[in-house]
């Protein structure tokens, strides 16, 4: 599960105009903004959605990892629904599926990652002091090289922000710290620079994936994130416990097979614990701290350690294919029925794993992400239960290797199966409200596109308010598959459970989703719980089909806003098509 730069005015403005509905009764839709047909919307239901997840979550379907018999029930069990509600394929070939060639890339987890710093040697263990692998596709790699404290790993034009400074770390492994750098107001030290990083929000240079990216580009042999997080206060830039990123590495990873086979990666990709980094550091001679503190410094260079680290990576590599799953429900304009809303929720989860004290290892991922399946087949049952089809096609996907990377709505957006100037507008689904109604809606990256505007009328109607990410530190915008679609230019919604919780004291929701982060994201934990109350995920799925719904029978191409840095991929696109 996993959600740019938005004014404040902006925000603002959006917010201002959702809180003032609420202080009228039920908004009617507005001229040319009717909704669905209620007899449509009813179709969703508490106890279907429920009926999917129990299918999707449970032992038998041994945690959907991709390449398992866990994702062949998977995918037929959503076509096998797709086909009852009576979606076409969805794929030009006939079929309900699109191929995804990846690679399945097992690491032996006795590596032992060795770093001598003078005299002195230490051996790391791995899962207890680090993890790592290699995405390219070979059976051995990994480094004997001296190591490089980058700060952040960032290198932003547009900020002025250079960790590298010119020097040459080709061959160097490189330590760095995880999200953007945390740059103070220099009026206001006690807070964030709104004008630097986004203030708070993270942005993509904060992502894991940007940090192994400009690793490669400048030649690097190996990246090791350093995995900050605190297990008496359950926070941290981490964002999430090591026992999170331990997971990730220590059960087969998957990736897309590029025709280099992948040897333009970073030759070793890895996470290192904080404990073990300022060990390290100490060793050499430097703080931890004092090093951080230089960091967020636009003058800051990078720092030879003097220690070097040797580490031997063994690995089981299988090619296979893995499988998106796509239903449509073609539009009844002939004008427009060659335009597109796609809707998508990843069907894979972590499949088995590690066992956890119980001694369970079948990562269920019930609400991460079988709930957002059972979500995707409701509302696409819901529309095929519409008297008509809206103007524009409908497009349902259920994409697979959310969890390693989000590699299935990579490839569509990469292989589209109807081409992006054509699609209209995306709208993902990753977790749904399992606790009840709520007076909001949250919406990641909000007041990017004019997607928010249809999305704040359809709330108001619902007497609800929109509400922007409440952890926008932790990047979300980069970290689910409507971001793929973002990033090649289509206007991407990614809506989520609210916080305010009908009768429920304040700040409830937010304890709710805290516990949710440290106890059950990405365990074996993470099952139906006997408190679930899916009301709220029902009304969350109508509005989300609401949306779509007008989307789709509207005039207009929904648009990003000025200032979001997908806008200019759009324009270009849409220009070369003529639009």
């Amino acid at each position: 599960m996993q959600r740019i730069m938005v004014s404040l005015c902006s925000v603002l403005l959006l917010l201002t105009i959702a809180l003032v509905s609420t202080a009228q009764k039920r908004k009617a839709p507005a001229a040319g903004a009717l909704g669905p047909p209620t007899t449509a919307l009813e179709v969703i239901t508490a106890d279907s959605v429920m009926s999917h997840i129990k299918t999707l979550s449970s032992d038998e379907f041994e945690g959907r990892a991709p390449a398992t018999h866990g994702e062949e029930l998977s995918i037929n069990y959503i076509a096998d629904q797709f086909k009852k509600i009576g979606l076409e394929p969805g794929n030009t070939d006939g079929t309900y599926f699109q191929k995804v060639p990846v690679a399945g890339i097992t690491t032996k987890q006795d590596a032992e990652l060795k770093v001598k710093v003078g005299s002195k040697e230490m051996k790391l263990k791995y899962k207890d002091d680090f993890v790592a692998r290699t995405v390219r596709l070979i059976e051995r790699g990994g480094f004997d090289s001296d190591m490089v404290f980058v700060g952040y790993g960032v290198v932003a034009p547009e900020y002025g922000w250079d960790d590298y400074k010119g020097v040459d770390v080709r061959g160097k492994v490189l330590l760095m710290l995880v999200n953007d750098p945390p740059v103070r107001d220099p009026k206001h030290p006690s807070q964030l620079d709104n004008k630097m990083f986004k203030g708070k929000a993270m942005t993509y240079y904060g992502r894991w994936t940007y940090k192994y990216e400009i690793a490669a580009e400048k030649g690097a042999a190996g990246v090791l994130i350093i995995h900050e997080w605190d297990d008496k206060t359950n926070s941290g830039p981490a964002a999430y416990p090591w026992a999170v990123a331990r997971g990730m590495m220590v059960v087969e990873n998957f990736d897309l097979i590029a025709k280099d086979n992948n040897m333009s990666r970073v030759n070793v990709e890895g996470w290192i614990t904080e404990p073990k980094t300022r060990e390290i550091m100490q060793a050499a001679g430097f703080s931890f701290d004092e090093l951080k503190k230089q960091a967020v410094r636009r003058d800051f260079k990078p720092v030879a350690l003097g220690a070097h680290a040797k580490l031997e990576i063994e690995q089981k590599i299988r090619r296979i294919n893995s499988t998106n799953v796509v239903g449509k429900i073609e539009g009844s304009d002939p004008k427009l029925k060659d335009q597109y809303v796609i809707y998508t929720a990843h069907w894979d989860g972590y499949g088995i794993g590690l066992p956890d004290a119980k001694g369970d290892k079948i990562y269920n991922g019930a609400l991460d992400n079988a709930s957002g399946c059972a979500g995707l087949i409701e509302v696409a049952r819901a529309f095929k239960a519409s008297p008509k089809p809206p103007r524009r096609s409908i497009l349902f996907v259920s994409v697979t290797a959310e969890e390693k990377g989000l590699i299935g709505s990579k490839y569509y957006a990469e292989n589209p199966i109807y081409p992006l100037n054509k699609t209209v507008a995306e709208i993902n689904m990753d977790g749904l409200n399992q606790y009840g109604r709520t007076k909001d809606v949250t919406v990641v990256g909000l007041g990017n596109s004019t997607l928010d505007d249809v999305l704040m009328q359809a709330a108001a109607e619902q007497e609800r308010v929109l509400r922007a990410d409440a952890e926008p530190e932790k990047g979300f915008y980069y970290r689910s598959d409507h971001f793929n679609f973002a990033k090649e230019g289509v206007p991407a919604l990614d809506p989520g459970a609210g916080i305010d919780y009908i009768g429920k004291p304040a700040g409830w929701g937010m304890k709710k989703r805290d516990e949710y982060t440290v106890h059950d994201y990405h365990k074996p934990s993470d099952e139906i719980k006997p408190d679930w109350d899916l009301s709220g995920a029902v009304e969350d799925l109508r509005l989300f089909m609401t949306v779509g719904y007008r989307v789709a029978n509207s005039d207009k191409y929904p648009e990003w806003k000025p200032g979001a840095e997908f806008k200019a991929k759009r324009d270009e696109m849409m220009r070369k098509a003529g639009k």
